[in-house]
């Protein structure tokens, strides 16, 4: 069986030798880089395709939140863990809606890694367990639409309260082409009205 490729991200060099102990352990796994931001990241990728990027959500300049949008948009086939020390479910949802496909706390076992980059490589959603997140809620998780950048900025603009108008004015486009991303993304969070569109996308942590 071919070892599962993996480049870790973290902004603290203690977390990114924690993490390359703990990975050598596993038998299946190969690191293939150890990134302190995410720019070196970027350029280690380039160099070495990984199967799997475990990153940090905070750190400093792009954060990996951006990072996971950058990596799912060059290289749509690697997945993308995210790590962090906060357990915020509005942060987990920015992940998951960039692309991300599972969440560790960085106090994670040995075990939770393996276990997480055991079932994301079958591409499975994995959540810490430390989260103690429902199986509805993993399940509305995995279900989140991925939005357009325009999108998110239609969505955002909309949750403050501005009309179509105003919002076709602000980013310089056609009140015809603002109506028509407010249809899609009700379409896409599956909901009738504005209201359930801004409920649901604040229940997320998208607004």
């Amino acid at each position: 069986m071919d070892k599962i490729k993996v480049l870790v991200v973290d902004d603290h060099p203690m977390v990114l030798e924690g993490m390359q102990a703990m990975l050598s352990q596993i038998d299946f796994v190969q690191i293939t880089g150890l990134a302190r931001n995410a720019y070196l990241a970027m350029e280690d990728i380039k160099t070495a395709i990984p199967d799997i990027v475990i990153t940090d959500i905070n750190m400093p300049e792009i954060s990996g939140v951006e990072l996971t949008a950058k990596i799912k948009k060059e290289y749509p086939s690697v997945k993308v863990i995210a790590m962090s020390t906060f357990n915020e479910r509005s942060l987990i949802s920015q992940m998951v809606q960039q692309g991300a496909s599972g969440y560790l706390l960085k106090s994670a076992s040995r075990e939770q890694i393996e276990e997480a980059i055991s079932t994301v490589s079958r591409n499975k959603l994995y959540m810490s367990l430390d989260l103690e997140l429902s199986n509805k809620e993993q399940d509305e998780m995995s279900k989140l639409p991925v939005l357009t950048s325009r999108e998110k900025e239609v969505l955002s603009l909309i949750a403050e309260g501005f009309t179509n108008s105003q919002i076709a004015e602000k980013l310089f486009v056609s009140p015809y082409t603002v109506d028509s991303h407010r249809k899609n993304l009700l379409t896409k969070f599956d909901v009738n009205n504005t209201a359930g569109l801004i409920k649901l996308a604040a229940k997320y942590g998208l607004v």
